[in-house]
């Protein structure tokens, strides 16, 4: 329990006393208050006459220096800060004393310092460092990183196998710090997007390691009677979602286009959940029942059987409609199955990765089962199932504008295998099965790594082109709210401006009323010759650099496969070509945006 918690609770200190604790904490070091809270500990054992007197020894090791757990988090989007509050939660239970810092907060020098770090980090883009977490992953590659001989560590990735570039970051900063001298506690674990579990695993090893070490002697450890609600979460999470109910779903793309994309509304009254701007929302879905069904079909699986999910016996059918993933196929699927069903066709997909990737990509899994019909038990397919999680989706409104509702913005993932059409889990969850009044289940993922700057005379560049628009609908508002005297720019891009063009009556209206200083639009199919939101910003070239010069922050929505990489590349030639530099000063200058938090890119 920080002492800046104190006020917040039934304490029994009054007003004076918690102002003097807080001067006390403020003008502390953290060994400092590790022997303040060892003290103040000791006092208490020894004048409660409920509780049984503590050996000397006990209240003079709570008096020593801290040997201390610092757990680093690189977090893009929320999941590693999310495992790395879990692990300081459990090593409070167990008397560790323990830091908990992002990436972007850690000075790497001080590495030097400590004696057991656990890193986890998320991988972003193509291999990347998240953005918090681009100072240190550089500054371990420097000449400027100090050998840790007497460091501990261990590291967790989270990832999706379904990328190239897996764990990419983990398996950086592994590497890095074991050719700094460092010794790792246990391997690495490279986390898949069902990451629970085995990161739980993990975590009770990993602390067993460390509480190993802490007591030979390498270091000292205070046991410090720190409960496991040291640091408070949020009511509603990931785990404990809130059971909002749908106010809205309109289609927002005309009769005409090929696409079906959803304007979502979501009813949040009552349940004390707030967003900035930026966030996303976790929305946890049923799988298609008639989908359930045909893939119990295909493997002659009976819908009755039971099978084990958590210690709960439930029928494989209603097993497969809520806990399992049953659309989106994965390279692991794809692997193993094609070593029980002895398919010819998908063992050669499996010897070439890049075609594996591919096929996984763009097939789901009863496409998958349909390569090769096989016998499998009910518990058989579950083990090959990942877990089903919540898919985030950029909210689209400022809370200040919509008040207790949150506004999604979610394109209908649709498309035909052979004469059969194939749908996305969630987006057709929300879009065609879930009717308006009826329950889900969502929660708040904080986003720090997009987000508006905080002073609003601050210019902006906006790029989101199809859904990406999502979280540039609620800057906007927020900034409209906040009657922020910045510029706005906005880059948009879609098929068609008659079929295509998003929420296209408010902008013109924000517009016209001059929240919105400049609309640029590419439609890519207006036109004999497609055009994209890239080609405008290098039209745009000259006033584009007068942004980035004049302090602009720019922002990126939407596809990581193609878009992204392409504005990217669009903006190093900007930056190159307008500010007279090489290549690699301006991947330099770009990258010193990123650090700056200038620049800041939200993909899926």
């Amino acid at each position: 329990m920080s002492i800046n918690q104190l006020s917040a609770l039934a304490s029994p200190l009054n007003d004076q006393q918690i102002d003097q604790l807080k001067l006390a904490a403020a003008e502390s070091s953290p060994q400092q208050l590790a022997w303040i809270s060892g003290y103040f500990w000791g006092l208490s054992q020894s004048q409660s006459s409920t509780t049984a007197s503590v050996p000397a020894s006990n209240v003079l090791a709570a008096a020593k220096p801290a040997g201390k757990l610092t757990i680093i988090y690189a977090s893009q989007t929320g999941n590693a800060k999310g495992v790395a509050q879990a692990l300081q939660q459990q090593a409070l239970a167990q008397d560790i004393a323990v830091n908990l810092v992002s990436a972007g907060d850690f000075k790497g020098k001080n590495l030097s310092k400590e004696t057991h770090v656990i890193i986890i980090a998320s991988t972003h883009g193509e291999g990347e460092a998240p953005d918090d977490a681009i100072e240190l992953h550089q500054f371990l590659q420097s000449k400027k990183a100090p050998q840790l001989s007497n460091l501990h560590y261990g590291v967790i990735g989270l990832g999706d196998s379904s990328y190239e570039f897996f764990c990419q970051t983990a398996k950086d900063f592994d590497r890095y710090l074991a050719k700094l001298g460092a010794k790792p506690m246990l391997d690495r674990l490279d986390c898949d997007v069902d990451y629970e579990v085995a990161a739980a695993e993990w975590r009770t090893q990993a602390l067993a390691k460390t509480k190993q070490t802490l007591s030979t002697g390498e270091a000292e450890v205070v046991q410090l009677p720190v409960g496991q609600n040291a640091t408070s979460a949020a009511t509603y999470t990931k785990q404990n979602p809130y059971t909002a109910s749908l106010l809205v779903s309109q289609k927002i793309t005309g009769r005409n286009s090929d696409k079906d994309v959803r304007h979502i509304e979501i009813d949040l009254e009552g349940s004390g959940l707030s967003y900035q701007a930026g966030d996303a929302l976790g929305v946890w879905f049923e799988n298609d029942p008639q989908l359930v069904d045909a893939i119990l079909a295909k493997l002659d699986l009976d819908a009755a059987t039971s099978v084990d999910v958590d210690g709960s016996n439930l029928s494989i059918r209603d097993a497969l409609i809520s806990h399992y993933e049953i659309t989106a196929s994965n390279p692991q699927f794809v692997t193993q199955y094609a070593k029980l069903s002895g398919s010819k066709k998908l063992q050669k997909l499996v010897d070439d990765r890049e075609k594996l990737r591919e096929y996984a990509a763009n097939n789901q899994i009863i496409d998958v089962l349909t390569a090769k019909k096989t016998v499998l038990t009910a518990s058989q397919l579950i083990s090959l199932l990942r877990r089903l999680t919540p898919r985030l989706y950029s909210i689209a409104s400022s809370q200040q504008e919509v008040g207790e509702e949150v506004h999604l913005t979610v394109g209908v993932v649709e498309f035909s295998q052979g004469d059969e059409q194939r749908q996305g889990g969630a987006s057709s969850f929300l879009s065609q099965r879930l009717q308006e009044g009826a329950a889900v289940k969502v929660f708040v993922e904080t986003n720090h790594n997009f987000k508006l700057p905080a002073d609003d005379n601050t210019p902006v560049i906006m790029i989101g082109p199809g859904t990406g628009i999502a979280p540039f609908r609620a800057f906007v508002q927020e900034r409209d709210n906040r009657e922020a005297t910045g510029k706005n720019w906005l880059f948009f891009g879609d098929r068609t401006f008659t079929e295509d063009f998003l929420y296209q009556v408010e902008w013109q209206k924000y517009l016209k009323d001059g929240v919105v200083d400049q609309i640029d639009v590419a439609f890519s199919r207006d036109q004999a010759e497609k055009i994209y939101v890239q080609q405008r910003i290098l039209e745009q070239a000259p006033q584009v650099w007068q942004w980035l010069q004049a302090g602009s922050h720019v922002y990126v929505c939407g596809d990581a496969t193609h878009m992204a990489k392409d504005v990217h590349q669009a903006l190093l030639t900007v930056i190159e070509q307008q500010g007279k530099k090489t290549r690699e000063q301006a991947e330099q200058y770009l990258n010193e945006l990123r650090k700056d938090k200038r620049y800041q890119r939200d993909m899926y």
